[in-house]
């Protein structure tokens, strides 16, 4: 079966995951985290793909990112899995692919998924019981969103920007919203879409999606087709 063609338009945010192969581990040690953290912030800004949060589990990735052109997001995958994969083969004294197959990418709803989808990335670790709280783990861009801290790979996202007049009201209404953990449907709709590469929002925005991008953006419905009473009148 022939592969789906990448999700874009002008401004689409897509939430994108990278996982090892056979779930084998694709960081191992600190060094690991700091040098793709490095070879993200290279490719990102050389391909012209805003990141606006990560996070590093063991085996895999999640970015949520905005490329600026149709081939943006490839490429910079493309030099960020080729630099990242040497290094870690050539130091770990290993052969072959790291990666399962091409990474998942699907196309996120600004306006009713932008902020769960941030929030079910950066509590990534927390759900795996890694840590108690978004803050404590060391490899995911929550520092950067929630406090402050300084972190060349995060690029805020416009509607982040539109929380308040200044940097300290942003990141008090975004670490409220931490208070609450992501509802089990939503948590459950973003694996779908991801995993599926579905567009993930409302019925509206999966229509614009299609309509944009020339391609499917939801499941196929269940079961048989609906007859007309056309067609019925004929049997």
């Amino acid at each position: 079966m022939p592969r789906q063609p990448r999700f874009f338009y002008p401004g689409a945010v897509l939430h994108v995951v990278q996982r090892g192969n056979d779930r084998a581990p694709v960081f191992t040690c600190a060094n690991d985290h700091r040098f793709y953290l490095d070879c993200l912030r290279d490719a990102s800004r050389t391909h012209e793909v805003s990141i606006h949060a990560y996070v590093l589990m063991t085996n895999h990735v999640h970015l949520l990112a905005s490329p600026a052109h149709a081939q943006a997001l490839p490429r910079m995958m493309q030099t960020l899995g080729r630099r990242y994969v040497g290094r870690f083969n050539f130091l770990h004294r290993r052969t072959g692919t790291l990666w399962e197959g091409r990474y998942k990418a699907t196309l996120v709803d600004t306006e009713a998924y932008l902020f769960c989808c941030l929030r079910y990335v950066e509590l990534n670790p927390v759900r795996a019981l890694m840590v108690t709280a978004p803050g404590d783990y060391r490899w995911s861009s929550h520092r950067a969103n929630a406090f402050g801290d300084n972190d060349p790979v995060v690029t805020p996202h416009p509607s982040f920007l539109a929380l308040g007049p200044n940097a300290e009201v942003r990141r008090d209404a975004y670490r409220r919203m931490f208070g609450q953990p992501v509802p089990a449907e939503a948590v459950q709709a973003i694996r779908d879409a991801t995993q599926f590469e579905w567009a993930l929002g409302s019925v509206g925005f999966r229509n614009r999606v299609e309509a944009c991008t020339g391609r499917r953006a939801d499941r196929l419905p269940m079961g048989r087709p609906r007859l007309s009473d056309e067609t019925k009148s004929r049997l």
